[in-house]
């Protein structure tokens, strides 16, 4: 392990500023392709799309954004699956730029864990619009987490320990799970070897703080073509000078990255966190949470919120039960939430935290979209529309915006704690202008989900 994210003094100049005037005036948008809402973690004022179809395409193309994400829900899909939706998705996308004439610059945003399908999309969108990765560039870093990348070996910080990711619950994740966190070694391995370890660049802490943008982007410039490029970063600052650099370069880039990548590149600065005023519903009904998520961390976190806010009416969802009879599953959860919504009490939703697991990757997903499922169709047969609405982990929280509220389109309001995201959902969903608490499963403290419900409930302002 290295201190030297402490001791090599940081690129001097804010970039952020920049960077942005860059895009605005570039005629270019940023296109994130994310395989979870929970990318939204970094960004704001920025539309997110749910619907793959051209003319909706089109039209958010058409409007200019610098920035668009585009939720696929791709990490609860196959291999097969996700290789599928990314050939229609990169035809349509090539398709558009062309009609339209607007630039655009994919970003392939994953998570902050090394979880997720590599290189199945970014090989899927070079093979279809190969002029979209002369370079691939992997950026794990994501500072609202504390996932850092020194020396290309990435760490998972919690508090004041930094834990090589390999030795963290995320690699044993039942369908993504790796064996190293040295980053060129994870590509090697995640590749089956066609992309060798010795053939992956790093681009080191000291050039990142040392010679900046220039120095980064003259690494970049000067790689083979098709070369995988890992980058180190452990403060925004060194996420904006890559980004500065990606901007400024000759090559055309496909970014694997996690969120802090995309507000880097897109030259937001940060935002206050919003208000439980911003937040919640103008109406006397309780609120809801709604946890799927099964890593420990979010097991952790719901344990504490019972213990601390013990007013909240809970309700445990079997996943035995789920398996076997889920209609009576929900129709029984749904009409004892409409009573307990109505009355004005909080609620939180929760599947039971024994974890099932199959023979093979894709009959584990396969269980997982089933609970997935269950979860969702309670929302979407609520009757009550709750003051506030949380969704606890990246499945769970996507197909209740998709599945349950029928959400199209989507603004990123902010974030209501650091690395939270907040969406304002549009006027076609079933709760039209609710704003929607996505909490991603990996992020915050123990007492941080408790923290989101407090503020919500007014009593953490």
């Amino acid at each position: 392990m290295t201190d030297k994210h402490q001791t090599i003094p940081e690129w001097p100049d804010d970039l952020t500023e920049g960077i942005r005037q860059a895009l605005v005036s570039s005629n270019r948008t940023l296109v994130v392709l994310d395989d979870d809402p929970t990318g939204t973690q970094t960004v704001y004022d920025v539309p997110v799309l749910t619907v793959f179809d051209e003319p909706s395409l089109t039209e958010a193309i058409e409007a200019a954004p610098p920035v668009l994400y585009i939720l696929t829900n791709s990490r609860s899909m196959t291999e097969l699956q996700t290789h599928e939706l990314h050939v229609q998705l990169a035809q349509r996308l090539r398709d558009v730029a062309k009609k339209t004439g607007r630039r655009l610059e994919l970003i392939s945003r994953s998570d902050s864990t090394l979880r997720g399908h590599y290189p199945a999309e970014t090989d899927t969108i070079a093979g279809v619009w190969p002029e979209q990765a002369d370079l691939t560039l992997v950026m794990p870093f994501f500072a609202e987490g504390g996932r850092l990348t020194i020396d290309g070996q990435h760490y998972v910080c919690d508090g004041e320990s930094m834990v090589a990711a390999h030795e963290t619950p995320f690699a044993k994740d039942p369908v993504f799970g790796f064996q190293t966190s040295c980053l060129p070694d994870w590509v090697e391995e995640k590749t089956k070897g066609r992309v060798k370890a010795d053939d992956v660049i790093v681009i080191p802490l000291e050039l990142i703080r040392d010679e900046g943008p220039a120095g980064v982007q003259k690494l970049l410039d000067e790689a083979p073509p098709k070369t995988v490029c890992v980058a180190d970063s452990a403060t925004d600052r060194d996420a904006a000078v890559v980004a500065a650099a990606v901007g400024q370069s000759s090559r055309r880039i496909m970014a694997r990255v996690a969120a802090s990548y995309v507000r880097a590149r897109a030259g937001l600065s940060k935002q206050p966190l919003l208000t439980a005023k911003q937040l919640c519903d103008d109406n006397p009904n309780g609120g809801l949470v709604m946890v799927g998520s099964h890593v420990p961390k979010t097991t952790a976190q719901l344990e504490h919120l019972m213990e601390h806010v013990p007013s909240l009416h809970s309700i445990a969802i079997s996943i035995e039960d789920v398996l076997q009879a889920p209609d009576d599953v929900v129709a029984e959860i749904v009409d004892e939430l409409n009573n307990v919504l109505q009355s004005g009490k909080n609620a939180v939703v929760f599947t039971s935290r024994e974890l099932f697991t199959a023979d093979s990757d894709d009959e584990n997903l396969e269980i997982s979209n089933i609970i997935s499922k269950c979860v969702s169709d309670i929302v979407a047969k609520l009757e009550v529309r709750p003051r506030y609405l949380i969704a606890k982990g990246g499945i769970t929280s996507s197909d209740i915006a998709t599945k349950s509220l029928g959400v199209k389109l989507a603004t990123v309001a902010g974030s209501i704690l650091p690395g939270i995201p907040v969406w304002r959902i549009g006027d076609e969903a079933k709760f039209p202008g609710m704003h929607y608490v996505i909490f991603p499963g990996n992020v915050g403290g123990d007492d941080a989900l408790t923290a989101a419900v407090e503020k919500l409930s007014g009593e953490n302002e």
